[in-house]
């Protein structure tokens, strides 16, 4: 079991270390969480290393669950290289409300914590396989986003998909936004989940993007193929001219080829 626990800690290293090689996460940016309730037995008889902390929100579905979470402050850089030590291990109380940190060091979580612990939440409601939650801030994507035509309903997400097959392919149901809130804020998190109801994968306005996954790197591959549409459109721009994209024909040929839905 703690082998396999390592291995989800190794793969969180991974995902962290791409965002900073991307030069997605600078400083502090961006932060990464997973649901490893299935190691509960590790952390038996550790005490918590601190007091009760409000979680920001109400996710009664999570009562008991263990999170392993990006720490607050950490580099994305430094989490790559030094997991453990800046990572928390959280478990959520029984109230649904609040959480103690049960890992060896006394690390806080992301300061976005209310937006994974509600898409946490929402996995176990409804089944979801995914265990994982991104947000990170991928150049291209956060720069369209300060561009008003772009935020109108499935505006972008539709540009996005249809610059390269595989965006359409891995993203059939698009990019959602949710217009700008204060971060870490429950507005932001109630926000989040009501468009990942429904979308792939959601752009915060001005701020950056949050991808989820059976896994960290499932989620990062996710953001990495949006931002490959992103950068298309800005180098196809940059040249003097304004892409093409795939035709709706072609798209319906990729729909019925390849999206099982």
């Amino acid at each position: 079991m703690k082998k396999n626990f390592n291995s989800v800690v190794r793969m969180m290293a991974e995902a962290a270390g791409y965002l900073w090689e991307k030069g997605w996460a600078e400083r502090n940016g961006g932060n990464i969480s997973c649901n490893v309730s299935q190691y509960k037995k590790l952390f038996e008889g550790i005490s918590p290393l601190s007091v009760e902390l409000d979680g920001g929100v109400d996710v009664p579905a999570l009562a008991g669950a263990l999170l392993l979470v990006t720490g607050t402050g950490t580099r994305m850089r430094d989490v790559a290289s030094d997991p453990m030590a800046n990572m928390a291990v959280i478990r959520i109380c029984d109230d649904g409300r609040h959480y103690v940190i049960v890992a060896e060091r006394p690390v806080r979580p992301t300061s976005e914590l209310p937006s994974h612990l509600a898409i946490h939440n929402y996995f176990l409601q409804s089944g979801s396989p995914c265990r994982a939650v991104m947000h990170t801030h991928p150049t291209e994507l956060v720069a369209m986003s300060h561009y008003a035509p772009f935020l109108e309903k499935d505006v972008l997400g539709t540009l996005l998909r249809s610059l390269i097959p595989e965006t359409y392919i891995f993203c059939p149901k698009g990019l959602g936004i949710v217009p700008y809130a204060l971060p870490g804020s429950q507005k932001l998190a109630e926000k989040t989940l009501e468009k990942l109801r429904s979308h792939d994968v959601v752009l915060w306005e001005k701020h950056g993007v949050l991808a989820v996954g059976k896994d960290p790197v499932e989620a990062f591959d996710m953001i990495d193929i949006l931002n490959k549409s992103a950068q298309i459109y800005v180098r196809a721009r940059a040249m003097g001219f304004v892409p093409a994209g795939l035709t709706p024909e072609q798209m319906e040929e990729l729909r019925k080829s390849f999206i099982p839905f």
